[in-house]
């Protein structure tokens, strides 16, 4: 047991007889763990993206909420009437009449 471990730290197992395996082994181990760093970093970034688009979504929709506030201010009746005043437009003091066309059906 001890003399096994011994081997393994001095690296008796890269310069042994079956060597290439371990070491085409170990070229794997290293490819596969590049691997997974590499996607781990993907994945991150993927996340902080994920998070900075929300935040955007967050602004524009309580701007949205803003701006079509404000409209609907806008088109009160009574801020187009001072918006009007300010050119010489009142309204009107009489009110509208309906008018009634009768139809004269011809046989």
């Amino acid at each position: 047991m001890r003399n096994g471990l011994l081997d393994i730290l001095k690296g008796k197992f890269l310069v042994s007889g079956d060597a290439p395996k371990n070491w085409l082994f170990i070229i794997f181990a290293s490819f596969l763990a590049t691997v997974m760093i590499g996607s781990s970093h993907s994945a991150d970034r993927k996340v902080h993206q994920i998070a900075a688009l929300n935040e955007t979504i967050k602004e524009l929709r309580s701007e949205f909420v803003d701006v079509r506030s404000s409209v609907q201010r806008l088109k009160l009746e009574s801020k187009i009437a001072q918006s009007l005043e300010v050119r010489g437009l009142y309204p009107s003091e009489t009110p509208p009449k309906k008018i009634m066309v009768k139809s004269s059906e011809k046989e």
